[in-house]
């Protein structure tokens, strides 16, 4: 949502690259990220914006050991959840209504919040 140029959340694309947060990921969270940029703007275009996560330092990898599966709607989200629960993470920043069940967990905790919240949080830094 937030990588081409004419997309209303650019700025937190921007943001990232400008080393403004940081973004946790996994190998699993990468491939999704080649496959959705892939197929909804182009590969080559999936292998820039993958080389600029993997190349910047405010990027935080992990490998989640433990599988929480919170959410059952939505298997493939889980990984996103447990990447988040393993870096400590503030936020989680999904549009995804599969995270809403998060909202009803208190452990482990993670709180999921919109893009157009996420943009709120960052220019109040």
């Amino acid at each position: 949502m937030a990588i081409s140029a004419r997309s209303r959340y650019h700025t937190v694309w921007r943001k990232f690259l400008d080393g403004r947060y940081t973004l946790c990921v996994t190998n699993e969270i990468i491939e999704e990220y080649v496959e959705v940029v892939g197929r909804n703007i182009s590969e080559r275009a999936a292998e820039a914006v993958v080389y600029l996560v993997l190349t910047r330092p405010n990027v935080l990898f992990l490998d989640p050991h433990f599988r929480f599966r919170l959410i059952d709607a939505d298997p493939d989200d889980n990984k996103f959840v447990d990447c988040a629960i393993a870096a400590g993470a503030k936020y989680l920043v999904s549009e995804d209504r599969h995270f809403n069940i998060l909202k009803d967990i208190s452990f482990p905790h993670v709180d999921v919040i919109t893009i157009e919240q996420f943009l709120l949080k960052m220019t109040k830094r």
